[in-house]
């Protein structure tokens, strides 16, 4: 099991908060909070295919010592309900973490998050949806879901133009082994309009949130061109963004937090969820 980093003094740690009243047992979140809270928000979103993972091990963590509150949160996986059980949980959580800032010590304008593969897509969709309420279902729907900036590690963002990269049964296509059929609940040809809500290449507009993606060019589940078509459309749509291709590098690994690349998320956080 991946062992928590060491936590800096103070911190407390409030784990499994319902972030929907009577909801599933996915639906909820953990807390991380800062001795001193400094305003910055980052939300943790876990990857696992739409279909496992936890939110048990939030990343982020080392931004405790900087002031921000981390939380992480868990989601509906694809055999507890299709898309977009998915981003409409994300987006829950967004809310009711606002709807509670004033409790916590953060700050509700200064909100980004952060996830990979699954997760990334998921960081995607809240970027380029924030002021489309097509997924806002529930409560505290008073509060925005908005996020303001995203960091998209390898997320896959155009499922009607998606190309297998590998062999991997779970990327392709089809297949009863697909998460993206299992995402859909059927596969993409027969889904075309549930692929088209559920790739995050779709909703881009000129309101989308500021993105940092990473994706390294030996990536065996997510190919590099899903990231590169999605920067591609934010470009010519007008949004900001920054493409960091990790040379050689494969889905995660060490590779993405080497040499600057901690730096320049750092000063990309900085800038966007810098006080008012």
């Amino acid at each position: 099991m991946k062992a928590e980093p060491q936590l800096p003094a103070g911190v407390k740690v409030l784990r499994d908060i319902p972030y929907v009243t009577n909801g599933h047992e996915k639906q909820k979140l953990d807390l991380y909070l800062p001795a001193v809270p400094k305003g910055p928000l980052f939300v943790s979103i876990h990857g696992g295919a739409w279909r496992a993972g936890s939110k048990s091990h939030a990343d982020g963590l080392p931004l405790l010592a900087q002031g921000y509150v981390v939380a992480s949160i868990e989601y509906r996986f694809s055999q507890d309900a299709v898309f977009p059980a998915q981003i409409e949980d994300c987006k829950a959580a967004i809310r009711w973490l606002r709807a509670h800032a004033k409790e916590y010590g953060y700050d509700p304008k200064r909100v980004t998050a952060w996830g990979g593969s699954a997760g990334g897509h998921l960081v995607a969709m809240l970027a380029t949806t924030g002021n489309n309420k097509e997924f806002d279902v529930g409560e505290n729907l008073d509060q925005s879901s908005a996020i303001q900036c995203g960091i998209d590690l390898y997320g896959p963002t155009d499922f009607l133009h998606w190309k297998a990269p590998s062999d991997a049964p779970m990327v392709q296509r089809s297949g009863p082994d697909s998460c993206l059929t299992q995402l859909l609940g059927g596969l993409i040809e027969d889904k075309m309009e549930l692929a088209r809500k559920a790739s995050p290449i779709t909703w881009v507009t000129k309101d989308t949130a500021p993105l940092y993606i990473m994706h390294g060019t030996k990536d065996p589940l997510v190919g590099l061109d899903q990231s590169q078509m999605f920067t591609d459309k934010l470009k010519a749509t007008g949004c900001e963004v920054t493409l960091d291709i990790v040379q050689d590098a494969g889905h995660g690994g060490q590779e993405f937090f080497a040499g600057e690349r901690i730096s320049r998320l750092l000063e990309f956080l900085n800038r966007h969820l810098a006080q008012p």
